[in-house]
């Protein structure tokens, strides 16, 4: 399947007619995640949101600060994330007054991987670019799931091969809590509507033709027509383009 992306451009977002039936759809979807996110909140009491910082995440950010949902969000500090991330993070803070939780991988184990392997390893093999991915990303992922119930994610259907079949809900086993993908469903074109309705801050970077965006050195900018994620570990198979964080 061949997942199509809006047209990027300079202010795309601008450009999105927000019609009547539009509007309705992503207020009634609006209302959905409000209600799954609450309904897991008042079952287990501890419920967190791994915010990659995506678009899709920035439109949880606002669903859950608006509605002064008790969601605990947190991101991953890979260190090589692109300057542009950094700065969104900064903006999110100021915007709605409250600082998002940072974890950073193992210190030791970056210098290890790094000094044995090389500063840009990862492009040599699928099995250094995903021991790369689990130092940086999976680890500390999992310290910041410990004693977590559930947690909140931003991935959708049409994002990748690897996510045709994502549920709204389903029972994580690596992390043994309840995963929540509220957007599951949702395109393209509803994420931005969301966006340019709300005024919420979005990475610069998706002006640049970068629908998904990770760490700088694995992430590039995509062609008209191109996968959403092509753009990600765009040298690998399209059936290998996950991280490790969900991975069942």
């Amino acid at each position: 399947m061949s997942i199509q992306p809006i047209k990027l451009t300079k202010k795309h977002i601008d450009t999105i007619d927000i019609n009547d039936a539009l509007r309705k759809t992503i207020e009634g979807k609006s209302q959905k995640v409000i209600s799954l996110i609450q309904k897991n909140i008042e079952e287990l009491h501890s419920v967190a949101f791994a915010n990659s910082l995506g678009a899709e995440d920035m439109v949880l950010v606002d669903l859950i600060r608006r509605n002064k949902l008790n969601v605990e969000i947190f991101s991953i500090d890979t260190g090589r994330l692109p300057s542009e991330t950094y700065n969104l993070i900064q903006e999110v803070e100021d915007k709605y007054q409250f600082k998002i939780k940072l974890y950073f991988p193992n210190q030791e184990k970056v210098e290890s991987y790094v000094n044995v392997y090389g500063i840009n390893a990862f492009y040599n093999s699928l099995d250094l670019r995903k021991s790369c991915c689990g130092i940086r990303k999976v680890e500390p992922l999992k310290r910041a799931l410990k004693d977590k119930k559930a947690w909140i994610t931003g991935m959708r259907q049409e994002q990748s091969q690897t996510r045709l079949t994502l549920n709204e809900e389903e029972f994580d086993e690596a992390h043994q809590s309840q995963k929540l993908n509220p957007l599951s469903s949702w395109s393209e074109l509803e994420i931005w509507a969301y966006i340019k309705v709300n005024e919420v801050p979005y990475n610069a970077l998706h002006d640049q033709f970068y629908p998904s965006i990770g760490c700088a050195p694995c992430t590039r900018p995509i062609s008209e027509g191109e996968d959403i994620r092509a753009g990600r570990w765009w040298w690998e198979d399209p059936q290998n383009k996950e991280c490790g964080l969900h991975v069942k």
